[in-house]
């Protein structure tokens, strides 16, 4: 395991802490890695019954590391990113998260396979996948428009305009919203209720509602390919450069 990734077990639920503070827990392959670990471990172990994802005060996730953006668009690095993704559509647990901040590219597409999720008033939801010259990932072309209707999806996903927390409630990406004191109780409290569900019944309901995985499981791939391309375009390179440049 990463130690940028904390993973506990308390009772039936296991939280997986997104802990790259200095970095607003922008993901690294290594926390990847990480990630589908813990996932593949609960799959597998009967007594957890659900998983919650998390951040630290104030940032959720800045999205992927840029360094490994750099790295993959160079061809130097094999991405670990296309897995934990698959391990998300995959898992057959009830996922969670408890959003404080910013949650950026994947910080946000993540979420539309969370089951439950609980932000903070001060949350803030962006994709700005196409102004770097990519596409949105994790499936969120097919999932963002089945969650929150085609012009929001479009809106969110490539105008890159970011949602509040209540805005993101309207849309249907978040369940409820705190102040920020009173998330990890919030989520907490939703997890053990589900954690007290009978098993099986829940698995075959989520499963029912899920539809078919391998749809999504496509699109990943689809969309991992058209990603891998725009990586290597122009438009991506010169919005690198010029991030770059503005961040020295």
């Amino acid at each position: 395991m990463s130690d940028q990734i904390a993973v506990t077990d308390d009772g039936r639920i296991r939280t997986v802490r997104m802990a790259r503070p200095e970095k607003k827990n922008a993901l690294t392959q290594t926390m990847y890695a990480a990630m589908t670990q813990a996932l593949h471990e609960a799959a597998v172990n009967n007594a957890i019954r659900c998983i919650v994802f998390a951040g630290t005060p104030g940032a959720f996730c800045a999205g992927s590391d840029i360094a490994d953006f750099q790295k993959r668009a160079e061809g130097g690095l094999r991405s670990v990113t296309l897995h934990f993704l698959h391990a998300l559509v995959r898992n057959p647990k009830p996922l969670l998260a408890a959003v404080d901040g910013i949650a950026v590219g994947i910080g946000t597409t993540m979420l539309l396979h969370c089951d439950y999720v609980v932000a903070a008033a001060g949350a803030r939801f962006s994709t700005p996948f196409t102004k770097l010259g990519l596409i949105p990932e994790a499936a969120s072309s097919l999932l963002g428009p089945l969650r929150m209707g085609h012009a929001r999806a479009f809106a969110l996903l490539v105008m890159g305009h970011p949602l509040s927390a209540e805005e993101a409630k309207a849309a249907g990406l978040v369940n409820a919203v705190v102040d920020a004191a009173a998330l990890e109780d919030a989520v907490s409290q939703a997890a053990r209720e589900i954690a007290v569900l009978p098993a099986e019944a829940v698995a075959v309901a989520r499963k029912l509602m899920r539809g078919n995985l391998d749809d999504i499981v496509k699109r990943l791939d689809i969309e991992a390919t058209c990603f891998k391309e725009r990586l290597q375009s122009d438009e991506a390179r010169a919005a690198f450069a010029a991030f770059l440049a503005r961040k020295k």
